[in-house]
């Protein structure tokens, strides 16, 4: 197999869940010609996660091959919002609110995939220009049935939760934006299956070559749970290296091999001998290590990696505690979320519980993990840490 072959190869495989038409699509990557490779995100939010880097990583394969980029600002799309991954109604935001998600989205963006050499659009420009007309003979090429047979939609009716009919009218846009850029190939997590399939018949019905279509994994959070802004269990791109580092080091040992594969670009034979020596008895927090190195090191330098594993080396593998401790006065028997809560350690209840789930406040060196757990006898004058920086000493 030559180097180019290997390189499709995994492309089409290192990640992915899915595509579709897997055989059109290699053979025209076999054949050289520069396709036109659609991603759009929505900015939904300020920070693009490792969750959504996936994909954009994915991207930069595509453009190292040779390929012509497009990505497409879901300013328009953003404000009307995804329903493919919710439970229950994702609420409309403001143009001001998406405006100012967007704000950061090219810096970060830009630290995977080349701008200067992609195409980079606003789905506004076209969509606010469609009129009844349009959009009707966009949904006339769909059926009710089609729409509400998707598990998330039917899920919601079942349970007697509302689905807006803005919600059902997104995939005509999100399909709509693959006609705007005639794209030749559009990526996107396994949740986007209905709205990236919306974009190839779509295409059809306008006289456009049908787009193939390559999904990604979905990766988990910190917690273990879908990586979610909502629940906040994410690794941001704009996290300071020594936060990312820290993030990284708080996964559960059983993602650091799907965090290799997805979020790094190590290679695959290298990668395949970490998940061999972890199942030989390696200790996962070394292998860990390596992982968060080469996270940092994507996002930041090689030199801000190394300086963010000394810093996590010192101020928690050798139970480093900062001078000057600040002291926190409570109660015995006040359970933690309150004492968190009341000492500001915490922005809320809900927040402290999420801090607790996630394995984010030690007493002693002594993870706590029971969001019920109260303030013993033995916390005493012992140091408490919450997250990855606050440090303060319990009085009673």
């Amino acid at each position: 197999m030559s180097s180019k072959e290997q390189k499709i190869e995994e492309l089409l495989t290192r990640g992915v869940a899915e595509v579709i038409d897997r055989t059109h699509l290699k053979e025209r990557l076999l054949e050289g010609t520069s396709l036109r490779i659609k991603l759009g995100i929505d900015p939904t939010s300020s920070h693009i996660h490792l969750g959504r880097a996936v994909v954009l990583l994915k991207l930069r394969d595509f453009q190292e091959l040779g390929h012509k980029i497009v990505l497409i600002v879901g300013d328009f799309t953003g404000v009307i919002g995804d329903a493919s991954d919710k439970e229950s109604e994702r609420p409309m935001l403001s143009t001001r609110e998406v405006e100012k998600n967007m704000k950061t989205y090219t810096e970060q963006i830009g630290r995977i995939i080349d701008l200067d050499k992609a195409e980079v659009r606003y789905n506004s420009v076209w969509l606010t220009e469609l009129g009844y007309e349009e959009i009707g003979m966009q949904a006339n090429a769909f059926s009710l049935a089609e729409f509400i047979g998707r598990e998330n939609i039917k899920k919601r009716l079942d349970e007697g939760k509302r689905v807006s009919l803005r919600e059902v009218l997104y995939p005509l846009m999100q399909g709509y934006d693959s006609i705007a850029v005639n794209a030749d190939v559009e990526l996107g997590g396994t949740d986007q299956r209905f709205n990236l399939l919306s974009g190839r018949r779509l295409q059809e019905a306008h006289g456009q070559k049908a787009q193939d279509i390559l999904m990604t994994d979905l990766i988990l959070g910190t917690d273990g749970r879908k990586m979610s802004s909502s629940w906040g269990n994410t690794i941001n791109l704009l996290d300071t290296p020594d936060d990312m580092f820290g993030k990284v080091m708080s996964i559960p040992d059983e993602l650091i091999v799907s965090y290799f594969v997805h979020c790094t670009r190590l290679v695959i034979s290298e990668v395949k001998k970490m998940e061999t020596a972890l199942a030989d008895g390696t200790n996962p927090r070394d292998v860990k290590v390596k992982l968060a190195k080469e996270i940092v090191a994507l996002y930041h330098s090689a030199k801000e990696a190394a300086k963010a594993e000394t810093y996590f080396v010192e101020t928690f593998s050798k139970g480093y505690v900062p001078q000057n401790v600040r002291e926190v006065r409570t109660k015995k028997g006040v359970k933690l979320v309150d004492m968190l809560t009341e000492t500001h350690l915490a922005k809320s209840k809900s927040d402290a519980r999420r801090k607790i789930e996630q394995g984010g406040v030690e007493i002693a060196d002594e993870r706590i993990r029971d969001v019920n757990a109260k303030m013993e006898e033995r916390f005493d004058k012992q140091v408490m840490r919450v997250g990855k920086k606050d440090f303060v000493r319990i009085v009673y």
